[in-house]
């Protein structure tokens, strides 16, 4: 049966279709019976230029892709858009094809999550602040899901995007701490012109809400230049939270400074660092990151 996996093996310019892990592993065992590496691409679908780069740096590493298309309950909290968040499988499909992915995996949520399953991971210390703050529960899901992908496509290496970073480190960490043979593979956020993060839930933005969300890579910018010549953490941080409030008009939850790696809070920049927000605008929870170096000079700690 592998054997026969291996001969149908799709050409560039198709995508087959696994929606049950069996497929999925029939597949994966097939390429991997015929020497080609593997990548994973988890997705939740409602597929833009973003999701697409990630596809392309996939490609570079390995000889077959693989996209994840599953839009994981477990992730979305009480009152969240679960039941609202984009779909379009078909548009989905036509981007894979053009992009020349080999497998889609697109299982349903019994698939995932059979009756009776009552397994949770869940990784803390990277999680109890920013947007697990808010959230809570958010990342157990995130993590949960994201090792049965694993676990079920075994992959070489596994593409995420920077602009969740919280969930980049999450991830990162999970897979060492649980000692799962994946090589994370992180891309720099995708960014339209005017430095909006590109994101599935920009479409909820009305024109007003859209003009406005450039403020937070704006500010970015700017608090994140000024913490690198050497301004105060404190002052520079509580600038950005106003700047944030008056130019997106929005609720802004947090505009923290933390350490690249761990995530712990710092109050004076002598490490690499990530300054990151969330900005309530509407219905539409926008989220942002950029890195920051340390002060030429800064002693790092030890």
């Amino acid at each position: 049966m592998l054997e026969d996996a291996v001969a149908a093996s799709p050409q560039i310019g198709e995508t087959e279709v696994a929606e049950t892990v069996s497929a999925l592993r029939l597949r994966v065992d097939g390429w991997r019976q015929a020497g080609h590496s593997v990548a994973l691409v988890p997705t939740m679908g409602f597929l833009h230029r973003a999701h697409m780069t990630l596809i392309e740096v996939a490609r570079r590493h390995c000889q077959r892709v693989v996209v994840s298309i599953f839009v994981n309950p477990k992730q979305f909290g009480e009152g969240e858009d679960f039941a609202l968040y984009p779909r379009d499988e078909a548009d989905d499909l036509a981007q894979l094809r053009a992009a020349g992915v080999e497998l889609a995996f697109m299982p349903s949520v019994g698939e995932m999550y059979p009756p009776g399953f009552a397994a949770t991971v869940s990784i803390s210390g990277l999680t109890d602040g920013l947007c697990g703050a808010s959230r809570p529960g958010h990342f157990d899901g995130v993590s949960t899901v994201v090792t049965k992908l694993f676990l079920q496509c075994r992959p070489d290496i596994a593409v995420f995007g920077e602009k969740d970073y919280q969930q980049l480190q999450t991830v990162r960490r999970m897979t060492r701490d649980l000692d799962i043979p994946v090589e994370i593979v992180a891309v720099p956020t995708v960014r339209e012109p005017d430095g909006l993060a590109i994101s599935s839930r920009n479409v909820y933005l009305d024109a007003d809400q859209r003009r406005r969300a450039t403020t937070i890579y704006r500010v970015l910018g700017d608090i994140g230049a000024r913490l690198t010549e050497g301004a105060s953490v404190a002052d520079e941080t509580a600038r950005g939270l106003a700047m944030l409030r008056e130019g997106t008009a929005g609720e802004v939850e947090y505009l923290e400074l933390r350490d690249a790696a761990s995530l712990e809070p710092i109050a004076r920049l002598v490490d690499p660092a990530r300054l990151l927000t969330a900005v309530q605008m509407g219905a539409t929870r926008l989220i942002d990151n950029r890195p920051v170096d340390p002060p030429a000079g800064a002693t790092p700690r030890s």
